[in-house]
């Protein structure tokens, strides 16, 4: 059966090269650094130095994720017009200007509260929209023009650049802001912002040739139009494959972050181990994630051509460990009481979670890129599915974090003790990774890695060149 637009690939795998890849990751990092001020500074200083609740920016970080339930409008509004370069760079304006507004308002809030709260509020819906513009864009088409035996690489480009981001904004920035003043704060975050927009829109710049962004030969949706969207919504919903890892992206990456907020926690309270200490074990498990992103990277590289189904089998993998971990977790809360803690390798089990995290985490993002992409698409839809995609995993992110936290305390105020609240935690963490496990199995199929022979789609090449 012929399919309802044909297209005919390339003589020889075509995509971006390393150099344009490395560009596009830069705009990954500088998303992360404007991220990670609002996140973790602002938080702090909320709490430390301007004593408010602890709920008050974890309802604010909760916001910003609530807002990229739009990632799906965002996705479909590049797939109908004629590229995503100016939804990404107009999604970093919006994030650096959240950014700026959020510090500006946290100092205001430390003198007036109402107005700062609210001036917070809509800083942070203005940061999730940036985030789910530019964000839910960029991996579109770094899915439209990376040839498919280098996704597993290019995922782990992109997410271990966000991390570089992530460390050096918060290391650089920490030493500006000593001593600290909320007039410091605002120059601080001014100027992340603007050198991370500044580097991101020099690096995409050019990269993308609107006219070519996603196909002149594909029949395009009316612009601007919510039937359309609903329409195209519906349409990639109906899909199987698509409804399948929309499911597999919520449970796994609710199982991902339920444990963010209690791990150090449940350190100190069942292994009585010092703040230091628990510092340092956090310490390991991010060491783990970057271990195990290198781990598909060199994977990748090494068996991407020889094995199709390679980062199907490292997604299920990474499910499998993540999920072995979190059962040994669960077993060190049924120790005997009395039981010294030093009789558990805590610091090596949370290492290997770590890097079981790593390797799911990364196979999981080259599986979307691949997955993206339907041949049979009768007009563009990579930027509605990643959008989909994106929007079930930040809602997972914001209530698996959330609830990681309420369920131990629900525990505890039953009348549970810590190790069973901890552990209550752990262990439903360890089923669903098990149950992600299996839907990885069924939808992450050969679709993400082509043949050698094939490149991806011609109209979803934007101007890029092996």
């Amino acid at each position: 059966m012929t399919p309802a637009l044909a297209v005919k690939p390339d003589p020889a795998p075509a995509g971006f090269t390393w150099p344009q890849l490395m560009r596009l990751a830069l705009v990954q990092t500088a998303i992360g650094a404007m991220v990670v001020i609002t996140t973790s500074t602002l938080n702090r200083v909320m709490v430390i130095e301007h004593g408010f609740a602890a709920t008050v920016p974890g309802a604010l970080v909760a916001l910003h994720y609530a807002v990229q339930m739009l990632r799906p409008r965002f996705g479909h509004g590049a797939d109908t017009g004629r590229g995503r370069t100016g939804w990404i760079v107009g999604g970093l304006a919006v994030l650096a200007v959240g950014t700026i507004g959020a510090a500006a308002a946290t100092g205001l809030a430390a003198s007036h509260p109402l107005p700062g709260l609210l001036a917070s509020a809509l800083a942070f819906v203005l940061i999730g929209a940036g985030v789910g513009a530019a964000g839910t864009n960029l991996l579109a088409l770094v899915a439209q023009g990376t040839a498919a035996h280098r996704r597993g690489q290019a995922a782990t480009l992109m997410w271990t650049l966000m991390i570089a981001g992530f460390a050096v904004t918060a290391g650089t920035a920490g030493h500006f802001l000593d001593p600290f003043s909320d007039a410091r704060l605002l120059a601080v975050t001014g100027v992340v912002a603007g050198l991370a927009f500044l580097v991101s829109a020099l690096s995409i710049r050019g990269i993308e040739q609107p006219s070519r962004a996603v196909g002149d030969a594909a029949p395009r949706l009316p612009r601007r139009s919510s039937a359309a969207f609903r329409a195209a919504l519906a349409s990639v919903w109906r899909e199987d494959e698509t409804r399948r890892f929309t499911l597999f992206v919520f449970i796994s990456m609710f199982a991902y972050n339920a444990q963010d907020l209690i791990l150090e926690p449940f350190a100190g309270s069942l292994f009585a181990m010092s703040p230091g200490e628990t510092t340092q074990l956090s310490g390991a498990q991010h060491g783990g994630t970057f271990a195990g992103m290198i781990a598909v990277a060199l994977a990748g590289w090494l068996f991407a051509r020889r094995f199709p189904g390679l980062l199907r089998i490292l997604c299920v993998a990474g499910c499998i460990g993540s999920a072995s971990a979190f059962g040994l977790l669960y077993g060190s809360t049924l120790q005997p009481a009395g039981e010294s803690p030093g009789a558990f390798p805590l610091s090596a089990v949370v290492t290997g979670l770590g890097f079981f995290n790593g390797v799911f985490a990364v196979a999981a993002i080259g599986s979307m890129m691949g997955l993206s992409a339907r041949t049979e698409d009768t007009c563009p839809r990579h930027g509605i599915r990643m959008g989909l995609w994106g929007a079930a995993q930040a809602i997972a992110f914001g209530l698996g974090g959330f609830a990681g936290t309420a369920l131990v305390d629900l525990v505890q105020f039953g009348g549970g003790s810590p190790a069973t609240a901890y552990g209550s935690v752990f262990a439903v963490e360890a089923v669903c990774f098990l149950i992600s496990g299996a839907l990885a199995w069924v939808c992450v199929a050969d679709r993400s890695a082509a043949p050698r022979s094939a490149g991806p789609p011609s109209y979803s090449l934007p101007g890029a060149t092996a």
